[in-house]
């Protein structure tokens, strides 16, 4: 497809791509840090979303210059707020991958394994156990 025929909107579709990608990964797969992985993989295509609507053609950067005499008419300025969301949005990102990856580490200490459907069936076969007992 030539981007006139998706309406010149070829990026948007790519980050469209990008998170369906990471939604798929993310519940298609039973391995733990396969799910991690598509969850950054959805991550990132959400901040690339953001920070591509908030990119304005022809803007600066909003940093105050010193005015220039005869100079009227108006500058066009970048907005900084969905940026500096963004960059807010990774460090938490970071901070949970972190985390999700301890957690693994604990759950394959745990049951053996890091497969969703084998640790459902331990806690099944341990439940049925306890409910004998």
């Amino acid at each position: 497809m030539s981007a006139p025929a998706m309406g010149g909107h070829w990026v948007t579709w790519m980050i469209v791509l990008v998170l369906l990608i990471g939604l798929y990964t993310l519940i298609a797969h039973d391995n733990l840090i396969k799910k991690i992985m598509g969850l950054n993989i959805f991550q990132s295509a959400v901040v690339l979303l953001y920070v591509s609507m908030g990119t304005v053609t022809g803007g600066t950067p909003p940093v105050l210059l010193e005015p220039t005499a005869g100079v009227t008419e108006p500058v066009l300025y970048s907005n900084p707020v969905p940026h500096v969301l963004m960059l807010t949005a990774i460090v938490v990102g970071v901070a949970i991958t972190a985390l999700a990856l301890a957690i693994v580490v604990r759950i394959q200490g745990a049951y053996g394994t890091i497969e969703e459907d084998e640790i459902g069936a331990i806690e099944m076969r341990h439940d049925e156990a306890q409910s004998r007992a």
